[in-house]
């Protein structure tokens, strides 16, 4: 009997992704606009560098880019990027079609929600809120709460203790299979690939279920809620 949904957070809930690549499109040309004339493939591979080196949520990208190409920052420019950013994002940070049907669905059902993602705590929760998804989910857990990273056990423990449910009493919800999938399906949490926001080009998730829409989560859901059998890859 599934007790507990926990789901990924970026491209799993929410195109994070496309948000991204939409945001740093849109400060490169606001900064272009505002004097730093490189040629944007540039700039762009400069900021993809430096995600690379310091992490997706990095938050003084531009800084660190200015330096390198104009040996300074210059605060026109980097306010100009920062505001073209931030617009962009906000018009860019969507659900995918029917998370919200999938979520009120399994509500219905009285099935407990939680969150598990590695972004920092309060990434996580602007983007929640953001979504005006804060009130949903009964429990949410980032990097900054556990200081472990998806594969490790630790997140996926937390939640089963939080909830005081077996681990087949829970079911787990992802777009990236060496994190995700890996790390609930090594506490015995039943797994699910969502295909949908996968960047990675996967072919086999090792999820016990693959999907293309998080609508069908529903489905899932009753079947194993109806039977008690071995659970197969669908």
């Amino acid at each position: 009997m599934i007790k507990v949904a926990i789901f990924d957070l970026d491209n799993t809930l929410t195109d994070f992704k496309g948000m991204k690549e939409n945001a740093v499109d849109a400060a490169v040309e606001a900064m272009i606009d505002a004097g730093l004339l490189f040629p944007p493939n540039e700039i762009k591979q400069k900021v993809y560098e430096v995600y690379e080196k310091k992490g997706i949520e990095f938050q003084h990208v531009f800084d660190v880019v200015l330096e390198e190409l104009l040996g300074e920052v210059n605060y026109k420019i980097q306010a100009a990027g920062i505001v073209a950013y931030r617009r962009a994002r906000e018009a860019s940070l969507v659900l995918y079609p029917h998370v919200r049907v999938a979520l009120i669905g399994l509500m219905k059902r009285n099935i407990r929600l939680a969150v598990v993602s590695d972004a920092p705590r309060k990434e996580a929760w602007l983007r929640l809120c953001y979504l005006q998804l804060h009130h949903i989910f009964d429990f949410v857990l980032t990097y900054d709460d556990t200081k472990a990273m998806k594969p490790s056990p630790i997140p996926f423990r937390r939640v089963l203790h939080h909830f005081q449910v077996k681990p087949d009493e829970a079911i787990m919800v992802g777009d990236w299979p060496d994190r995700d999938i890996t790390g609930a399906a090594q506490v015995g949490i039943i797994t699910v690939f969502a295909r949908y926001g996968d960047t990675f080009g996967t072919k086999e998730s090792g999820a016990h279920y693959d999907i293309d829409d998080i609508v069908e989560l529903l489905d899932i859901v009753d079947e194993l809620n109806k039977s008690s059998g071995s659970i197969g890859k669908h």
